[in-house]
C-alpha cells in the first residue's frame, strides 16, 4: 500500500482506494450525529470513523448501497458475516435460503433477497430452492456472487449468447439493458441444453475478452484458466461452483479463511470460553451451596455443556421470563 501511494498519481490513488467515498460518508455521518460532537469532538469522531473503516466494522447495520460501494466494504461485510454466524457451521446446522437472508438482514436491513437466491443457486444448481444448505457451502458461494456481482452478470449474458450459437468473436461486453434481455431468453432455454453447457475454449476466450474490456473487478485470468483444465464443456453454475471452491481465488479476495479454518476463530473462542467459564463457575458454586444446606451432602457439580448450547438456553430463559411478565401484567389489568 505504501509503495502504491508514491507510485500512482494522486487522483488515481484516491480513486482506486475510494478515499473520497469514505470522506463523503464520514461527513454525512458527522452531520447525522452532530448531537454527539459536543462530547467527542470532530477530530475524535473522524478518527473513530476511519479506525472502523480500517477494521471493517464500518459496514455494520448500513444500507446495502453503501455495503456494495467498494471492494473493501464487500470484503468487510463477508468477514463480518462469517464472524457473526460461523457458530451455525460449528453446530452443523442446515438452513434454507430465506433463513440465510434473514441473517444477512441482521447486518444490513435492506439486503436484497435476489442476491441471496443467486448465491443459493450456485450451491443447489438444479435442486429445489427450498433445500437446506450448510454454512460452508453457502458462504463461499455467497462470497463469489457478492464480491464479483457485476462480472458474473456479464458472464451470464455471454454464456447465454454461446448457448444460442453466437460467434464468440462477435461477443461484445453486455450492457445492463442487454443483460435483462438475455436473462429472459435464458428462462426459455430447455433444461437439457443448459445441462450440456458450452465449449470450454470458446467460453474461456470470451471471458478473456471480457476481462480485458470490463471495468469491474474480476477473478485473475490465470485462476479462471485453471478451472477449465481437463474439461471440454462447462455449465454456467458449474463454473460458478468451481470459482467458489477455488482456494486461490479465496486468497485473492482475502475476506474468508480457507475451508479447513472456516470454523476456527481463536480470538473469539478465547473470549467465549472466558464468558462460559464465568457462567459455569457461578452455576457450580450455586450447586455446592445448595447441597451443603440439604443434609450436608453436596450435589454433583453441574456438567459444563457446549458454549453455544448455554447461550441458546439463556436466550430461551430470557424469552420465557419476558412472556411470563407479559401475562402477569395482562392479568392484573
Amino acid at each position: 500500500m505504501a509503495s502504491e501511494r508514491f507510485s500512482l498519481p494522486p487522483q488515481e490513488y484516491l480513486a482506486r482506494n475510494h478515499v473520497l467515498t469514505y470522506m463523503e460518508d464520514a461527513l454525512c455521518q458527522l452531520i447525522e450525529n452532530k448531537e454527539e460532537l459536543s462530547e467527542y469532538g470532530v477530530a475524535k469522531f473522524l478518527a473513530e470513523y476511519f479506525t472502523s473503516v480500517r477494521h471493517g466494522t464500518h459496514i455494520l447495520f448500513r444500507e446495502f448501497s453503501f455495503i456494495q460501494a467498494t471492494l473493501h466494504n464487500r470484503a468487510s461485510f463477508l468477514r463480518m458475516f462469517w464472524k457473526s454466524f460461523r457458530y451455525i457451521g460449528k453446530n452443523g446446522d442446515l438452513l434454507a435460503v430465506k433463513e440465510y437472508h434473514a441473517l444477512l438482514k441482521l447486518l444490513s436491513p435492506d439486503f436484497p433477497l435476489d442476491l441471496t437466491q443467486k448465491a443459493a443457486r450456485i450451491v443447489l444448481m438444479d435442486d429445489a430452492m427450498d433445500c437446506l444448505m450448510s454454512f460452508s457451502d453457502f458462504i463461499y458461494a455467497f462470497q463469489i456472487q457478492f464480491y464479483y456481482t457485476e462480472f458474473l452478470e456479464n458472464v451470464s449474458a455471454i454464456y447465454q449468447d454461446l448457448l444460442s450459437g453466437k460467434n464468440p468473436k462477435a461477443v461484445i461486453v453486455p450492457t445492463s439493458s442487454s443483460l435483462n434481455c438475455r436473462q429472459r431468453q435464458a428462462s426459455s432455454e430447455s433444461a437439457a441444453t443448459a445441462q450440456e453447457g458450452v465449449d470450454v475454449l470458446q467460453f474461456c476466450e470470451c471471458l478473456e475478452t471480457l476481462c480485458e474490456r470490463c471495468k469491474w473487478n474480476y477473478p485473475p485470468v490465470d485462476h479462471i484458466k485453471e478451472i477449465f483444465l481437463n474439461v471440454q464443456r462447462v455449465t454456467f453454475y458449474g463454473f460458478l461452483m468451481a470459482l467458489a471452491k477455488s482456494d486461490e481465488i479465496n486468497k485473492v479476495i482475502g475476506a474468508l479463511p480457507s475451508k479447513a479454518d472456516l470454523l476456527i476463530d481463536a480470538e473469539m473462542d478465547r473470549e467465549l470460553d472466558k464468558s462460559i467459564a464465568k457462567l459455569s463457575a457461578g452455576s457450580v458454586m450455586g450447586s455446592h451451596s445448595a447441597g451443603s444446606t440439604a443434609g450436608g451432602v453436596p450435589k454433583e457439580p453441574a456438567r459444563i455443556t457446549s458454549p453455544y448450547k448455554v447461550l441458546r438456553r439463556r436466550h430461551r430463559r430470557a424469552d420465557a421470563e419476558s412472556d411470563a411478565s407479559t401475562e402477569t401484567d395482562s392479568s392484573e389489568n
